[in-house]
């Protein structure tokens, strides 16, 4: 029988401290009976998972060979120095040697402790099963170290949970800094890859599951939904990223003059503008990423709304904040309400808007890397920024449960833009039905 099989070997390359991992593939004929058997050759996603579990088990041992001999060689010179020294030198080496063995011993419990801290970690093996169920994760993880996913996922949320810098990540993990970069921003694109199959809009029965009364004081009633009181499907909402200003020549179309700038005022491309739909369970069903210099807020759903009406079925709508456009589907509250009826349906409004809201504190708390991004880059600043609302959903599938504190900031005077007369006749039509109904409630 004529076999195949696939041998990993090193071999010096000729440069020092270096080697070279080469790939053999062998073929010996042996004698089975009488009959012959054909063996398929790999695939390339099996022969790099096969080279990546070899390459992990070399340097697994190559770093408990390393521990070992440094024990080793302490242990032995801590024995020689006893027997060969004065007492009383001997009990001062004693000290520096200990100092040494501890470093090493302590080396050893930190990659220990990071293993079993993998294992026991839900969050880490839900995101890795995550992972590995899509056809995403059969691309190899760059970086020089070649670690395996569960790693990368344990390294990677890690970073993105707290508000750590890349070197303590690198001390931890015993990692180059450059070799991180590369590690997280593939684990980035590996969960962005997935954001259609997270970050769906509803459709069909699934949205009918998800629609909330327009008012929390009024339960369902037909009555009132025939005469125009329109469910609430989502609310649409956003938040700003910071992150770190971009190095060199500025985008012309962004930047405004110095002269027109306050001084207090930040640098619009020193943050992100991140908007959101969320449902009644705070799951994200939309999301958009732009430069903070580009401030038409919504347009771009209303937009993809007017050429997709089927998004917003009749008798649904989207609740928004002020300086949204104002249309038939998307709500917007008055600035400020004029009269009792105006205030009772901003509060309708608001309690719909607070939905949104303590979804993005959720986001920024289990994400806390977010409230500051140290990256001059938009493209890579906006890959993290999506990766995390993605990731915002699998927690909710997993089941976890973080809330963060709801950030109560000034509200800014702005004005109504984009109002269209179809938005305005059912805002109207909105604020009369909510008052007559209050009106006609026994008191």
């Amino acid at each position: 029988m004529r076999s195949r099989y696939i041998c990993l070997t090193t071999e010096a390359n000729g440069k020092r401290g270096s080697s070279v991992l080469k790939m053999e593939v062998r073929e010996e004929n042996t004698a089975d009976a009488g009959q012959g058997h054909k063996w398929e050759s790999l695939s390339h996603w099996e022969l790099d998972q096969r080279l990546d579990r070899a390459v992990e088990e070399m340097i697994e041992a190559d770093l408990v060979a390393q521990v070992q001999e440094q024990m080793t060689s302490v242990l032995m010179q801590a024995s020689q120095q006893e027997d060969s020294e004065p007492p009383d030198e001997a009990e001062k080496a004693t000290p520096q040697q200990s100092e040494s063995r501890t470093a090493v011993q302590e080396s050893a419990s930190q990659r220990s402790h990071d293993t079993e801290a993998m294992e026991a970690n839900p969050t880490v093996q839900y995101v890795t099963n995550f992972l590995q169920s899509s056809s995403a994760s059969k691309n190899r993880l760059s970086g020089r170290a070649r670690r395996s996913l569960s790693h990368t996922v344990l390294l990677s949320l890690t970073l993105l949970s707290k508000c750590i810098t890349y070197r303590s990540v690198c001390s931890r993990f015993h990692l180059e800094k450059g070799n991180l970069y590369r590690i997280f921003s593939t684990f980035c694109d590996q969960v962005i890859a997935q954001k259609d199959r997270l970050i769906q809009w509803p459709t069909g029965q699934e949205a009918l599951q998800h629609l909330l009364p327009f008012s929390c004081w009024l339960s369902r009633n037909e009555a009132l939904e025939e005469s125009g009181l329109p469910r609430v499907l989502g609310v649409l909402g956003d938040t700003r990223i910071p992150i770190r200003l971009p190095t060199g020549k500025p985008d012309r179309e962004s930047d405004t003059p110095v002269a027109k700038r306050p001084k207090n005022q930040p640098h619009p491309d020193s943050w992100l503008n991140l908007e959101l739909v969320c449902n009644d369970e705070g799951r994200f069903i939309y999301c958009h990423i732009s430069k903070g210099s580009q401030k038409d807020r919504g347009r771009a759903l209303a937009e993809r709304i007017r050429q997709n009406p089927e998004m917003v079925p009749p008798g649904t709508c989207l609740i928004a904040g002020v300086g949204y456009p104002l249309t038939e589907q998307i709500l917007t509250p008055f600035p400020p309400g004029q009269n009792p009826q105006e205030n009772l349906y901003n509060r309708s409004v608001g309690n719909h808007l607070d939905r949104i809201h303590q979804a993005v504190a959720d986001l920024k708390e289990r994400f806390q890397k977010l409230r500051y991004l140290d990256m001059g880059n938009y493209d890579k600043a906006k890959a993290v920024v999506l990766a995390a609302c993605v990731l915002h959903n699998v927690y909710l599938d997993m089941g976890d449960v973080t809330k963060g504190l709801v950030e109560r900031s000034t509200p800014e005077d702005m004005e109504e833009v984009n109002k269209d007369a179809a938005g305005v006749k059912m805002r109207e039509t909105v604020v009369n039905l909510l008052y007559s109904t209050l009106e006609a409630a026994p008191q």
